[in-house]
């Protein structure tokens, strides 16, 4: 009789050797032992579709909860020769706990899971990072997304249905963006605008997302979003004045430079933006009042200087096609006209100077100021210019 016991015992357990779910127990017990690869092995050859039985497997939640113990592991290991056995551990392990998640309709693995999980998002954020150090900005895209994605689950929401990683969206953004995944980078930041993360610096990425993408009408629409929640923010008009400059939309430009100078009136940068907006319209003497303002705010601001004395220059050289027009038999009426000419340039050289004070080596600086002396008869001045210029 116990002979009969015995033998009805061993078949049993061969029997449940042989059994497909033995495999599973089976890989998970060698996964534990440090067997990695035999595990790995073992695992595939369980819910390998050719093999008899297999349905038992592949419907099995359990099967792909091990599943993604072992591709963890993987992923974990420091050992070479294990880590070759898959290119992304992490998205297998991700993919079969959501196979697990799926197949598990009664919610039995729930508890099992959610740590799984919480562990795998901390294994998918040293991924992400280390990928984006080494500016494999792809991959960390694709790792910050699974972590969205886990996030996302009913069994990891309902503890807290509400929160938003925006840690993790922001980094996603970034390495969208650095990606040249322009789109996804676009989507990413509207998220977080729509939870206020980075206020106002949020819309400005947008509308350079959208720039890089070349869509300057999705760009000035994020920048105008922004503006009317932001209205005192001066990096969203900034922005705004800076792509309507670049649209060549002067009236626009315009509109929201006044906002912009109301707001931060000794800005240097915009009476100079605004300076250069009058001077292509011909309001020459608001471009002088805006050019002077850009000065008295910053008293080295090269470029405000620079623009004053090439504009009175310029007037200097107009009054000058305006004498040559006088006929010569009107030598006296002629004279009086080239006279006009040189109060323009009288006006210009201190600017002049004054730029060359601030970079002595500014090529344009000193031909402009060659001629100035030349024409305003300063030969001494003029000579030194010729020496500095090694003509």
């Amino acid at each position: 009789m116990r002979k009969i016991i015995f033998l009805l015992n061993l078949v049993l357990i061969i029997f449940a050797g042989c059994s497909p779910r033995a495999k599973v127990t089976s890989s998970q017990t060698l996964k534990d032992s440090g067997k990695l690869e035999q595990a790995f092995n073992t695992i595939n050859e369980a819910i390998d579709p050719g093999n008899e039985n297999a349905d038992k497997v592949l419907n099995w939640p359990r099967t792909w909860e091990i599943r993604g113990e072992i591709f963890q592991a993987i992923f974990q290991s420091e050992d070479e020769k294990i880590q070759k056995l898959s290119d992304e551990p992490l998205t297998e392990a991700f993919n079969s706990y959501k196979k697990a998640l799926e197949l598990d309709d009664k919610g039995r693995s729930n508890n099992s899971l959610k740590v799984k999980l919480t562990l795998l998002t901390n294994d998918l954020t040293n991924q992400a990072v280390k990928a984006f150090n080494d500016a494999n900005y792809a991959k960390a895209l694709t790792s910050f997304e699974q972590i969205l994605d886990i996030q996302s689950l009913d069994i990891v929401k309902e503890d807290n249905p509400n929160a938003i990683d925006t840690v993790i969206l922001y980094h996603a953004e970034l390495a969208a963006y650095n990606a040249e995944n322009y789109a996804k980078a676009i989507n990413y930041y509207k998220e977080s605008a729509k939870y206020e993360y980075g206020g106002a610096k949020t819309y400005g990425l947008i509308a350079t997302a959208y720039q890089m993408n070349k869509d300057t009408v999705g760009a000035l629409g994020a920048l105008q979003e922004g503006f009317e929640k932001y209205p005192n923010d001066n990096v969203i008009l900034t922005s705004m004045i800076q792509l309507y400059l670049d649209l060549k939309k002067t009236e626009d430009a315009m509109k929201y430079l006044d906002m912009a100078i109301k707001q931060d009136p000794d800005n240097a940068t915009f009476h100079f933006a605004q300076g250069t907006l009058y001077e292509k319209i011909d309001q020459m003497d608001n471009a002088v009042t805006s050019y002077t303002k850009a000065i008295n705010s910053d008293k080295e601001f090269f470029n405000a200087y620079y623009n004053l004395g090439a504009l009175y220059y310029n007037e200097g050289v107009k009054q000058i096609d305006v004498a040559n027009t006088i006929p010569t038999s009107d030598n006296t009426r002629y004279q009086a006209e080239l006279a006009k000419a040189d109060e323009w340039f009288k006006k210009s050289l201190p600017y002049m100077e004054k730029c060359h004070e601030l970079d002595a080596t500014d090529k344009m600086t000193m031909e402009s100021l060659k001629n100035l002396y030349y024409r305003l008869k300063d030969m001494d001045n003029y000579n030194k210019m010729l020496e500095k210029l090694d003509q």
